[in-house]
């Protein structure tokens, strides 16, 4: 168990040391930059000019429908490069399983397609 506790180690050192120089850089900015905002810094800013409407205002459920349909096909490419290099050691079985995948995702593509969820009017 002594020997297993050993082998980490070097991940408890980089750790120490790199949570100690954040808490340096932290210190330091706070000692060496000026700390005087002025009523301009702290005023809101967007585009130039003030905000004219409430920042809280209720989305369109159409912009989050596209944003998971986004996350779900963008994920489908990225299991495809870890396929794609190991495709010669994984075999048919691999090739069959990646096949199946692959025709899931299509079908839901279509499905999503044929609804409208795509659509932005």
């Amino acid at each position: 168990m002594k020997s297993l506790l050993v082998a980490y180690y070097p991940i408890l050192i980089f750790l120490i040391i790199a949570g100690g120089l954040s808490v340096m850089m932290v210190v330091a900015s706070l000692i060496l930059a000026r700390q005087r905002p002025d009523s301009e810094k702290l005023s809101p800013y967007e585009c130039g000019f003030d905000p004219f409407e409430n920042a809280r205002i209720r989305f369109d459920v159409r912009y989050y429908l596209v944003a998971i349909l986004f996350i779900i096909f963008d994920l489908e490419v990225a299991f495809l490069f870890p396929w794609a290099v190991s495709l010669r050691d994984i075999g048919v079985f691999g090739f069959v399983s990646m096949a199946i995948f692959l025709a899931v995702l299509t079908i839901g593509f279509a499905y999503e397609w044929m609804k409208g969820a795509l659509e932005w009017d």
